[in-house]
């Protein structure tokens, strides 16, 4: 299929989606399911006084910051975890244990223990990233051929230069499908967050929305948290693709049938 058909074909889905929903929008009231012309302004509204910009920047801060802290760290402790059998003794069966617990459940635990502020937040997500990126790391570590590792040895490889140049290269896929899944993950973290214990952000925008029966700002919200999340997942494929490919990483929407 060429580029122009399948954009064409996205169009098309996009533009009967639309339709679709002011159909819908017009069985009910606009305070119940406001169509796509009463979302616009709602949506215009929230830009032109500036607060959509604003909880936009601030929430896309404190995903950002709290997945790359998440991603830096885990990636190095999936890799120990994987390596030395006496640590994943004791820390996988942990993994598979709390892993389990989503982030939101951990909300007024980090109210508690790291104040109101942003700490809280980007802890939180720190965490939602974390055990994705370190399972994924893990399985990539548990995944490389017992072969190569031997071949090495036998060449006078050292345990770190194994390390280094052979198990680290075969779970650089395993790392980035990770990153991308924690990245969802890191989204739903903070929007809990910001519905519970913040003034700013797109969270606290759908959450407090509802005091003023403003489902057009919830839908503003809703639309802008998928926007926000498919752009940064294509910008993050972007550079995997362009900086991993080597390493076997290959992009979704790189992909041809």
């Amino acid at each position: 299929m060429s580029k122009y058909k399948k954009a064409a074909l996205h169009i098309t889905f996009w533009f009967a989606l639309i339709i679709l929903w002011h159909l819908l929008s017009l069985v009910y009231e606009p305070e119940i399911l406001p169509g796509p012309i009463y979302t616009l302004q709602g949506g215009y509204e929230l830009f032109m006084d500036g607060t959509l910009l604003q909880y936009i920047g601030i929430s896309s801060y404190r995903v950002l910051l709290g997945w790359t802290l998440g991603s830096l760290l885990a990636i190095p402790v999936g890799i120990t975890i994987g390596k030395v059998n006496a640590i994943r003794l004791f820390a996988e069966p942990f993994l598979n244990f709390i892993r389990f617990i989503p982030p939101i459940a951990f909300i007024t635990l980090f109210l508690v223990w790291f104040g109101i502020g942003e700490t809280s937040k980007i802890m939180l997500i720190l965490y939602a990233t974390f055990f994705i990126v370190t399972l994924n790391t893990l399985t990539g570590v548990l995944s490389v051929e017992e072969d190569k590792i031997r071949s090495a040895r036998s060449m006078g490889a050292s345990e770190w230069q194994i390390v280094l140049h052979v198990i680290v290269p075969a779970t650089v896929p395993y790392m980035f499908t990770g990153i991308r899944l924690a990245m969802g993950t890191s989204f739903m973290a903070i929007i809990g967050a910001e519905m519970i214990a913040s003034n700013e952000g797109v969270g606290y925008l759908i959450w407090n929305s509802r005091l003023f029966f403003r489902t057009d700002w919830i839908f503003v919200g809703l639309l802008c948290l998928g926007l926000m999340g498919f752009l940064t997942d294509r910008i993050v494929g972007l550079i995997g693709r362009k900086l991993l490919s080597r390493y076997g990483v290959v992009s979704s929407n790189a992909l041809r049938r």
